[in-house]
C-alpha cells in the first residue's frame, strides 16, 4: 500500500512538470501572443500624445491615462455615424446571406437532383475568388443601380462573398442531420417548407449561429468594398472611416487610431463570447464528415 502511494506520488511529480512543460507554458505563450494586441491598443487609447511621443519612462505602461483621444474620435469625427452604419450593413446582409444560404444548402443535401454536390463545390470555389478582383465589374452594376454611396451599396455587395462559405458550412451541418428523420415527416404528410422551419432548422441552431458570426465577422471588416462603393464621410463604415479620416498626409492620430480600433472591435469580441459554443460545435459538425 506504502509502496503503490510511493509510485503514485513519484509520478505526479513527473507528470506535474511533464503538463507544465506540454500544455501550460504553451498556451500562457498563445494567450500572451493572443491579447498583447488588444492590451496594446487599450495603452495607447489612454495615453496622452506627450507619453505617445516620449522616449521616457514604461512604454507597457500609463503614467496620466486620458479620456482626450475618445473625445476627439466621438467630437471631431462621424464616427457614431461610421459604427451605427457598420451595424446595419452587418446584420442585414447577414441575415440576407443566412436566408439564401439556408435555402441553398438544403436543396444541394436533401433534394436529389443530377450534379448537386458539384454544385456546391462550385458555390464553395466562388468564395476563393478574391474580392479584389470582383469589385470593378460590381462597382459598374452599383453606378447602373444608382446605389452608389449609400449603404444598399454594401448591403447588395456583401452577400457575393457571405454566402458561398455560409452554403458549404449548411450544407455540412445538414449533413449531419439524420434524412430518417424528414422521411417519417414526408410519410406523416409535411411539407418541405414544414420539415425545414419545424424539424431541420430547430435542429441546426449551432450551424445557423456558426454561420451568423462567420458572416457578421466579414461584413464588419470587410475594407475593400467599403473602400470603393462609399465616399461620402457620414456613410462610410469603421474600418474605412478610422483609416481614411484619421490620417492626414504623414501624420498619424495614433491615439484615436487606437480607440477607434478598440471601440470597433468590442462588438466582435462580445458576440464571439457569447456563442463560443455555438460556434464550436457548428464548426465541427460541418467538417467532421
Amino acid at each position: 500500500m506504502a509502496d503503490s502511494e510511493q509510485r503514485e506520488g513519484m509520478h505526479y511529480l513527473e507528470s506535474f512538470p511533464r503538463r507544465w512543460v506540454t500544455v501550460y507554458i504553451p498556451l500562457l505563450l498563445f494567450l500572451f501572443f493572443l491579447l498583447f494586441p488588444f492590451y496594446w491598443m487599450g495603452l495607447t487609447a489612454f495615453k496622452p500624445n506627450a507619453e505617445l511621443l516620449s522616449t521616457e519612462g514604461n512604454p507597457f505602461w500609463v503614467l496620466e491615462p486620458t479620456l482626450q483621444h475618445f473625445r476627439k474620435l466621438f467630437i471631431d469625427t462621424s464616427y457614431p455615424s461610421w459604427m451605427w452604419n457598420t451595424i446595419i450593413i452587418s446584420v442585414v446582409s447577414t441575415f440576407l446571406s443566412l436566408a439564401a444560404s439556408v435555402f441553398a444548402a438544403y436543396a444541394i443535401e436533401r433534394l436529389r437532383f443530377k450534379g448537386s454536390h458539384q454544385l456546391g463545390l462550385a458555390i464553395f470555389l466562388a468564395y476563393l475568388v478574391p474580392p479584389s478582383i470582383l469589385f470593378i465589374p460590381l462597382a459598374t452594376m452599383i453606378f447602373q443601380l444608382g446605389v452608389f454611396d449609400t449603404r444598399w451599396a454594401l448591403i447588395l455587395t456583401y452577400p457575393t462573398f457571405l454566402i458561398p462559405f455560409c452554403t458549404w458550412l449548411l450544407m455540412g451541418y445538414f449533413r449531419s442531420i439524420p434524412f430518417e428523420l424528414e422521411e417519417c415527416a414526408l410519410i406523416d404528410g409535411a411539407t418541405r417548407w414544414q420539415i425545414l422551419t419545424r424539424i431541420v432548422l430547430p435542429l441546426a441552431v449551432p450551424g445557423l449561429i456558426s454561420a451568423g458570426i462567420f458572416a457578421f465577422t466579414l461584413s464588419w471588416n470587410e475594407f475593400i468594398y467599403a473602400l470603393t462603393f462609399i465616399s461620402a464621410s457620414e456613410n462610410k463604415t469603421v474600418p474605412v472611416g478610422v483609416i481614411t479620416e484619421l490620417v492626414e498626409g504623414d501624420v498619424y492620430h495614433w491615439g484615436s487610431l487606437m480607440a477607434g480600433a478598440l471601440i470597433g472591435s468590442l462588438p466582435v469580441a462580445v458576440m464571439y463570447s457569447f456563442f463560443v459554443e455555438y460556434y464550436v460545435a457548428g464548426m465541427t459538425g460541418a467538417v467532421k464528415e
